[in-house]
């Protein structure tokens, strides 16, 4: 079976490989875009990016998205170290912390940590070390997820290891708008690339056609702009 993703809107996507399934950031029972609810995800390894409350999943009565999931599911939980201290708090015991630059055999295959120029502390005011991005590799080739992140120089250095398919966020306010989106396309030079963290909220509100049809004329990657619930599948 060819690698899948599934857009939940928002940042969270679910990578099923075939063999396994990634859900990155699950935001699911308080995300507005989201066609399903965190009963219903399935995973093998949850990536965490950072700790804000949209992309651990707070819920209205002050549980987590992630922490049930994990806690049902068994999945591993990777993330940056003071990450998965605080997963490791919350009752869930098979959380990995790792660091930028680091590689971890995860049991859907390598998992690279990446840097992202963001923020990120836990819904409480609690230090949630370093936001980052993610490298996967599967069977047709590199996935990047750049997360929540503003345009950064090194995302040249992301793109000489060949990347298939790279997703960006083009939400703007609190990550990269869709100009500075273009300027990464063309540093990553991904084969494939799909807009996320957009349309969940009106401070973030996109035109992803007019961002695919920027993509088409000032890149050479192939866009997909998907709505959530939808799947780009891997070729």
């Amino acid at each position: 079976m060819a690698t899948q993703l599934t857009w939940y809107g928002h940042g969270t996507w679910l990578i099923d490989t075939g063999s396994h399934k990634i859900l990155l950031d699950p935001f699911l029972d308080e995300n507005p875009s989201s066609p399903i609810k965190a009963v219903h995800a399935a995973a093998d390894v949850i990536l965490l990016s950072h700790g804000h409350f949209d992309h651990v999943g707070l819920r209205s009565d002050g549980d987590f998205d992630v922490v049930e999931i994990a806690k049902r599911t068994g999945a591993q939980v990777v993330t940056i170290l003071e990450m998965a201290q605080w997963i490791n708090r919350q009752g869930v015991e098979n959380a990995v912390g790792m660091n930028i630059g680091g590689t971890f055999q995860s049991l859907a295959g390598p998992v690279r940590m990446t840097q992202a120029v963001h923020s990120s502390s836990l819904p409480n005011g609690e230090y949630g070390g370093d936001p980052v991005g993610f490298i996967l590799e599967v069977p047709e080739g590199l996935i990047y997820l750049a997360c929540d992140t503003d345009l950064f120089s090194d995302m040249q250095l992301i793109g000489e290891k060949g990347i298939l398919l790279a997703i960006v966020p083009i939400g703007d306010h609190y990550t990269m708008g869709v100009n500075d989106s273009i300027r990464a396309i063309q540093w990553i030079s991904p084969k494939h690339v799909a807009p996320a963290h957009y349309d969940t909220w009106p401070p973030i509100a996109q035109d992803a056609n007019a961002w695919a049809e920027k993509v088409k004329c000032e890149t050479s990657s192939q866009p997909h702009v998907i709505k959530p619930g939808e799947t780009i599948t891997l070729n």
